[in-house]
């Protein structure tokens, strides 16, 4: 693996060029209530999949290029595509024909998405693995399939290329659980509700990854995006780090599944562009 300060032997694409990798394999232990019969990307908010929200996230900026890595339930994500664009616009239908014709087609988004088998208990790193067949450039974007966020995600792009690393990780401070007082002689002076937590970066995903980061693991199914491959990057000062002070938040069980909700009912939902999408 090069180290970072080797001369780059990959050009870092154009936005619209990129393509984003999610991972959609995992079960969502966590969010059972959802999750029994659905993979956890495809568990709504605002009435569309968290998948939906990520894809669009990305589109905002121009990338259209996706790679899903499925796993658990992956049918139920396939199913989705095959029948996109007969769910988001209207349509008629004449059996006797076997005719349909879609109206207003310009609607549904123009996206490429290739979907991927990448096995039911695959970890992250090896479901990335498998799925770099079908990744035509050296650099791309990387994500999870349960997290949104407002990323600039290119200042995300042009951190990672000037960083000259191997892989970038956006570093986000997740919102506190409970609320924030600040004590003075038995009195609250103070008093945030569910504040960013001031201290402690975590890994929000949304990721600059270079392909030959996952060439150099070998290819078993317990390899680890989180465990292996991130680690080992930081050991080698490979990784870098975009900071990003905006909103992040993930949906990992049910309660954090009804915070995503209630954003979008309020019609401020942090993550959603100026357009509404």
């Amino acid at each position: 693996m090069s180290g970072p300060n080797e001369k780059r032997t990959s050009a870092v694409p154009e936005l619209h060029d990129m393509e984003a990798v999610i991972l959609c394999g995992g079960m969502g232990t966590r969010l059972r209530e959802e999750t029994e019969i659905k993979p956890k990307p495809m568990v709504e908010i605002g009435g569309k999949p968290i998948l939906w929200h990520i894809m669009k996230i990305y589109s905002s900026f121009g990338v259209r290029n996706f790679v899903l890595c499925l796993g658990y339930r992956g049918d139920v994500i396939r199913d989705y595509f095959l029948n996109y664009r007969y769910r988001t616009a209207d349509f008629a239908v004449e059996p006797r024909r076997d005719s349909i014709e879609l109206f207003d087609p310009e609607q549904v988004e123009d996206w490429r998405v290739v979907l991927v088998d990448t096995g039911d208990q695959a970890n992250t790193g090896a479901r990335i693995q498998r799925a770099l067949r079908h990744v035509r450039n050296d650099v791309f974007f990387a994500t999870y399939g349960d997290g949104v966020a407002n990323v600039n995600l290119e200042k995300l792009l042009i951190h990672h290329e000037t960083q000259r690393r191997s892989a970038t990780v956006t570093a986000v401070r997740p919102m506190a659980r409970f609320g924030e007082i600040a004590l003075e002689h038995g009195r609250v002076t103070h008093f945030r509700e569910k504040p960013q937590v001031d201290n402690g970066w975590i890994n929000g995903g949304y990721l600059v990854c270079e392909r030959k980061v996952f060439a150099s693991f070998e290819p078993t199914a317990e390899l680890s995006l989180e465990a292996d491959i991130l680690p080992s990057l930081a050991k080698q000062d490979d990784l870098a780090a975009h900071y990003h002070d905006g909103f992040w938040q993930c949906m990992d069980t049910y309660r954090e599944m009804v915070l995503l909700n209630e954003m979008c009912e309020s019609g401020r939902a942090p993550w959603v562009n100026g357009d509404g999408w």
